[in-house]
């Protein structure tokens, strides 16, 4: 499997007037083209700091971070948001949807930035909206949905521009349990459909059975990471 995205020795510090917090500390790890790959770790263990950096919204103090070939932490701003224009989509825990348009309107956004026509777009945006269910619900603004209904908007609108790379942050932290069932279905689903490799950020184990990799995170380390069903400690991979 070719990989798709690798850190090297990466470290992030944050520093709070004197004091210096170490998220990540010397981490190292390659995902695979295709591969659904989950983080998981408690509330502060670094897990959405890595998906920040991998994602290029954030840069490591320390270390290399290869997507697609490009050294991340080496391109500037103009550089990265071509970079996830190109390769990226992204599933948020609170949706992050626009409270003013309609789920075909956001749906829509990726596509208006890489210059489609709006019949095309909106053409590509019922498709995937009735692929996820909401065929009923494309001229519904957010507060007329309900939290999974709006779920499934995000995920539709990181889905339809068909990217390499899909980052989840905790995207069922907003959801009940049965909702959450039926989305992590539909991201993974989706993903699988399209060979497109999916980054899952959670504190939930339920979570991690969809996974390819899990990779554990504790204090800014990796502790360890279960592949196949075969557990092996960090450095000997």
């Amino acid at each position: 499997m070719e990989n798709i995205i690798e850190l090297k020795d990466v470290r992030k510090i944050y520093r709070m007037g004197d004091e210096k917090v170490v998220a990540l500390d010397h981490i190292s790890l390659t995902i695979g083209s295709g591969e659904l790959c989950c983080l998981l770790g408690t509330s502060g263990s670094g897990k959405s700091t890595m998906l920040n950096l991998m994602a290029g919204l954030e840069k490591p103090t320390k270390g290399q971070i290869i997507v697609k070939n490009f050294h991340v932490e080496k391109l500037n701003e103009s550089q990265l948001a071509k970079l996830r224009q190109k390769y990226i989509g992204f599933v948020f825990q609170s949706y992050n949807l626009l409270e003013n348009l309609t789920a075909l309107e956001n749906v829509s956004l990726p596509l208006i930035f890489k210059g489609v026509h709006k019949t095309i777009r909106e053409k590509k945006a019922k498709e995937i909206l009735k692929a996820v269910g909401l065929d009923s619900r494309l001229h519904h603004k957010p507060s007329q949905m309900s939290g999974g209904q709006q779920q499934r908007v995000s995920i539709a609108r990181a889905f339809i521009s068909n990217p390499q790379i899909v980052f989840a942050d905790e995207p069922t932290g907003n959801l009940d349990s049965k909702t959450t069932v039926e989305v992590m279905d539909l991201i993974t689903g989706l993903a699988k459909a399209n060979n497109q490799t999916l980054i899952i950020v959670t504190h939930d184990n339920e979570i991690s059975r969809y996974a390819d990799k899990v990779v554990y995170i504790k204090d800014g380390n990796i502790d360890s990471i279960k592949e196949n069903n075969k557990i092996t400690e960090e450095g000997l991979v």
